[in-house]
């Protein structure tokens, strides 16, 4: 294992004039009346003087000290009453002694080019230019993207000119460089955009990128920033919002309000976090430190890709000290005296070093993968430090990187559930003794991987054979898993998407292979959202979806699948049902609405089929907690109101909604989409609906005809299937009900219509003749059940003789033989 730990590599006692260096360096770092600039191979430092007079001061390393004894070195000091704007090194098309040429660039458009030379020590001026072709111009910022010197320049208003125009001055220009040994040859002058506020220029790659000044800017201005190519002069309009490319100008436009017209619109809607730091990563992407304290890049596409989050209120206010940088796969950011390595790949904190004082970063061009910093007291980069001497001679494979894992994702799992507030490390897991499920593991993966590399192994035991045969594909998908990763870092872009695509089941496969904690699901929502073919195709693989020639889906997963697919949604979710509609608020969704939402987007016919195929596993199972379709409460919502939430807005899809709530089964859920039907005007289909679904309970049946015979009674739209309509009528309803519905229901008459109209629109007494016929016949039907009552005797029973009841009752006891008579005699 290794630490990350920072090295001195010089002090400013190998540079020319070192004691004064040291006393500007603690002047810039706690104020800003200078600026630092390093040479790419950091051989000298650049200190540009702002206040109180406009200067620039060069410290040299000393390489030849010898040199140094017999000759005096030719020092670089400008000092002039023009402003300097920036200093760049421009490299030499065909430079023999591999040194790179300085240039200076001052506010009134002069720009002095200067080569240091090893055979005549010093520095020694090859050309002065001017840049601007107006002598009133004031060059604000400047840079050099390929062979071309990119600026932007201020130019005076005219009389005429209203306090409108004050902030759009500016204009962007460009001429193309080459600087060889006879000097600097300069192209002619191209104005690349006009009328614009006033940009910094910053270049990488082949892009210029132009950030606003926010203080000057009007407030809709600074919300985006442009990326020009000066090769093919076009620009693109980007924001620090989520979504970045806003437009890119499909012609060559040259005039700033042209260029941001077709955006005024999304301008006012969007509040974009103002950038605090910025730095070029190279290839024409762009490293952002942002107010909420993300760490960006800016693609060259236009993509924003969100890398680091910093702690909260970590930079305080707005005019905190930092600077951040990229070298090969890392990132380092310094804010005030913290400096944080950030791994870009997977946004993971490498090391977070406190600083004594304060620096900035820079690239060494000799040394292009070490985060190199410049402070007060030297300059200093990170290397890596050994904890372990034996770690030098063991070489870091697979294995080892697994079996890490196995250690640290079992530390992450232990420290969850421990009631405990100590941190758990992997030592304390590896020494402890107390948890052998992660040890065991380890020793088996190990094992595992061991056997595999070897070309013979040696005969087993027959415990251990039985135990590796039942981990078998758990060790190959681990196993096959890091191979992908490791094969996608070495392919070529034809192979890389179906490495990816790969990956992407294999990964879906591993977390739903058990119950999904928050952040496993938090970590397949990603997945979805940065993968959705994939994800989409890795998820029919899974559940092995079919569709049969009879339009049915068909899934051959196991139940478990199921149960962990449909598991109902947990109250703790960040996310709200209201009416069968989800309210989304960066929620984190569950397996389900993922699923429902991939096939919306690639398979939308399969949305009704996979609600249908849903429903019946959850029929299926026999296990109580399958309630997922069942009674709705606060933690189990029916699965066609899921299904529902995934329709973008109410109305765009209203044949899928019609669908999904039909296959629910639910009366309430029929009603609302034989209202849909009503309102689409669908008659077909609406007595499709009716008579389907009127058979399941005499309730609802009653409530559908109900609705059905208050159409009737609006309009003649459904004339032609009165006769099926009839056959629907229930048996409980009478003719006083249909007429007093019918009444009630009647549209209110215009005054202009006469006593006989060509077409009515109002139902008539003809029209419900067929079914008030049909009610009363049934109404005057005898019915079977009750004939025996009908078909009484036409004479009633004799009446029984009475008595007073005290005397007979003595009678009785006196007489007891005279009763069986008299019993007898009623008889």
């Amino acid at each position: 294992m290794t630490r990350l730990e920072l090295e001195q590599v010089t002090d400013f006692g190998d540079f020319t004039k070192g004691n004064d260096l040291k006393e500007f360096l603690k002047q810039t770092y706690s104020s800003c009346l200078s600026d630092v600039r390093l040479s790419p191979d950091g051989r000298h430092i650049h200190v540009i003087v702002r206040q109180p007079r406009s200067g620039l001061m060069t410290y040299d390393k000393n390489q030849r000290p010898h040199l140094m004894q017999c000759q005096k070195l030719a020092d670089l000091t400008v000092t002039r009453n023009v402003p300097i704007v920036d200093v760049i090194y421009v490299s030499q098309s065909k430079a023999e002694d591999g040194s790179c040429v300085l240039g200076i660039f001052f506010e009134n458009g002069k720009a002095e080019f200067w080569k240091f030379l090893e055979s005549r020590p010093g520095w020694h001026l090859l050309q002065t230019v001017d840049l601007c072709n107006s002598p009133t111009a004031k060059v604000v910022s400047v840079c050099i993207c390929l062979n071309f010197i990119v600026w932007c320049e201020e130019r005076p208003l005219s009389d005429s000119s209203g306090d409108a125009c004050n902030n759009f001055r500016y204009c962007v220009c460009m001429r193309t460089l080459e600087v060889n040994e006879g000097g600097v040859s300069l192209g002619s002058v191209k104005i690349a955009l006009h009328h614009n506020p006033r940009y910094t220029t910053i270049a990488s790659g082949d892009l210029v990128y132009l950030l606003p000044v926010t203080d000057n800017s009007p407030v809709n201005v600074f919300k985006v920033f442009l990326a020009l190519s000066p090769e093919h002069d076009t620009f693109k309009v980007h924001s620090t919002c989520s979504s970045s490319l806003l437009m890119k100008s499909s012609k060559k436009e040259s005039d700033f309000t042209r260029l941001v017209t077709d955006c005024v619109g999304i301008l006012s809607t969007i509040n974009p976090p103002d950038i605090c730091g910025v730095s070029p990563a190279g290839y024409g992407d762009l490293l952002l430190l942002l107010s909420t304290g993300w760490v960006c890049v800016i693609k060259r596409d236009g993509g924003l890709w969100k890398i680091y989050k910093l702690p909260d209120n970590c930079l305080g206010s707005g005019d905190t000290e930092n600077s951040l940088n990229v070298y090969k796969e890392i990132l380092a950011l310094t804010v005030k005296r913290t400096l944080f390595l950030i791994d870009t790949k997977c946004g993971l904190e490498l090391e977070r070093i406190s600083l004594k004082w304060e620096g900035r970063l820079f690239v060494n061009n000799l040394d292009t993968q070490s985060p190199q910093i410049l402070s007060e007291t030297g300059l200093f980069k990170i290397t890596h430090k050994e904890l372990d001497a034996k770690a030098r001679s063991i070489p870091v494979d697979s294995s080892t990187l697994l079996v890490e894992a196995v250690f640290e994702e079992a530390c992450k799992y232990y420290q969850q559930r421990s009631l405990s507030s100590t941190q758990l490390t992997v030592e304390k897991l590896k020494i402890g003794g107390m948890f052998q499920a992660p040890i065991s593991l380890a020793a088996i993966l190990g094992d595992y991987l061991n056997n595999q590399n070897s070309k013979t192994s040696e005969k087993k035991s027959s415990g251990q054979e039985r135990l590796m045969n039942s981990l078998e594909s758990e060790l190959k998908s681990l196993v096959s898993l890091e191979d992908i990763k490791t094969s996608m870092l070495k392919a070529s872009e034809k192979d890389l998407e179906s490495d990816c695509e790969n990956l992407v089941q294999q990964e879906i496969c591993r977390l739903l292979s058990a119950e999904l904690d928050k952040e496993n699901l938090q970590y397949l929502n990603s997945i979805f959202h940065l993968f959705p073919a994939e994800s989409w195709h890795a998820m029919q693989a899974a559940l092995q979806l079919r569709c049969n020639g009879e339009g049915s889906l068909s899934s051959k997963a196991s139940a478990e699948l199921w149960k962990i697919i449909l598991s109902p949604v947990q109250p703790t979710a960040n996310f709200a049902h209201c009416n069968g509609q989800q309210k989304h608020t960066n929620a984190v969704l569950p397996v389900f609405e993922l699923l429902c939402h991939s096939i919306f987007k690639f398979q939308p016919d399969w949305l009704p089929r996979f609600l249908e195929l849903a429903l019946q596993q959850v029929g299926a199972s026999s296990t109580s907690s399958w309630n997922f379709g069942g009674k709705e409460s606060s933690e189990s919502i029916p699965l066609y109101k899921r299904a529902l939430a995934v329709l973008p807005s109410k109305g765009a899809h209203q044949h899928l909604e019609v669908e999904l709530l039909l296959c629910s089964q639910r009366p309430n859920a029929i009603m609302q989409a034989l209202r849909i039907l009503i309102e689409l005007g669908q008659w077909e289909r609406v007595t499709q609906v009716a008579e389907t679904f009127c058979r399941q309970s005499p309730l609802l049946n009653k409530e559908i005809f109900s609705a059905l015979l208050f159409e009737v009674s609006q309009h003649r739209d459904l004339d032609p299937y009165l006769d099926l309509l009839w056959t629907l009528c229930p048996d409980d309803m009478s003719v006083t009900s249909i007429l007093n519905m019918v009444l009630k229901n009647l549209p209110t008459s215009t005054q202009n219509s006469g006593p006989f109209e060509a077409e009515g629109s109002q139902i008539t007494i003809g029209l419900l003749k067929p079914l008030l016929r049909k009610v009363l016949q049934r109404e005057t039907k005898p019915s079977h059940g009750y004939a025996d009552i009908l078909q009484s005797p036409t004479r009633p029973p004799p009446t029984p003789p009475r008595q007073a009841k005290g005397v007979g009752a003595e009678l009785d006891r006196a007489l007891p033989g005279t009763q069986m008579t008299s019993q007898a005699g009623m008889l």
